[in-house]
Order: structure tokens, then sequence, then C-alpha cells
């Protein structure tokens, strides 16, 4: 083989097995829907394929994605959204009957396939609402902001304190 198609060989490969890395999976609770974040690296230009799924009692149930067959019993109750470096999957209607352990799995084709996942454990009491988490991160800089312009506002005479 020559040197340099094999050199250009293994930096595609090196390419794509860093280009779809799961950095995190984190669960929260919006209103009575489970809410799954799947966040990825996305360093490549090839599409990557992905699977949610749930293991309860030793088994493991497709919920949604691209390589698995989706049960049937979830197919109506998931919604998904995809953005860059992100997938999110909703499950509605979540009860203690859906809980267990989640996993977002990730993969690349290729020979051999190249694959990437994360596991959260959820349990139904011990969730946190996605709203209280994204509110704060959201308005933090908004009001570090005012808080910063408050004493240029009174030197320039607007306000009074």
């Amino acid at each position: 083989m020559n040197p340099t198609i094999g050199f250009a060989l293994l930096l595609t490969v090196l390419q794509v097995a860093h280009g779809q890395k799961v950095t995190s999976l984190t669960a929260c609770l919006v209103d009575q829907s489970l809410r799954l974040d799947c966040r990825h690296e996305n360093t490549t230009t090839s599409p990557i394929q992905y699977e949610f799924s749930l293991t309860r009692e030793k088994k493991k149930h497709v919920l949604y994605g691209t390589m698995g067959v989706p049960e049937h019993s979830y197919r109506s109750r998931t919604n998904f959204t995809s953005k860059y470096n992100i997938k999110v999957l909703y499950l509605s209607s979540f009860t203690t009957k859906d809980e267990g352990t989640y996993t977002c799995e990730l993969r690349l084709s290729g020979q051999p396939p190249i694959t990437s996942s994360k596991n959260v454990s959820v349990l139904r009491d011990k969730l946190v609402k996605c709203e209280g988490i994204s509110l704060l991160a959201q308005n933090t800089s908004g009001l570090l902001l005012l808080l910063l312009s408050l004493p240029l506002l009174q030197a320039m005479d607007f306000i009074s304190l």
C-alpha cells in the first residue's frame, strides 16, 4: 500500500472515531414527560446513526432511533429533536413503570462500525424539573450585566440609589 494512502486512511478513521463521541446524557422532567439530552462531539461530515433505549429488568427496550426498531408501545409516546451536537428525546406520560437505565448510543458506519454511548439511571422521584435548570442558566448573564451596569448608570445620573 502506498504510504500516503495509508496515512490518509488512518487520519480518516481517527477523525470518524473522534467525531461522534457521546459527551453526556442527562435526564429531567418537563411536565409529565421525561427529557433525555444526549450531547456529543460532531467533527465529522459523515451521517451519525443513533438509538435511545431503556434497560429495565435486564431487558433492552428500543425507544427511538435509526439503528434498532422502536417497540410499538413507545412509538406514540416519543418526540425527537436533533441539532448540531445534541439529540433530545421526550418520553410522554412518564411513570414509575418507565424507570430504569436509559442509553444514548451513536454509531458511525465503517469497517468496523465505531460506537459510543452513555447511560443514565432514572427514578421518577429523583428527577429534577428541566425548566429550573435552563431558566437559571439562561438568565444569569442578563442579571450579571444589570448588576455590573448599575454603577455606570449611577455615575451618568440615569439612576440614583
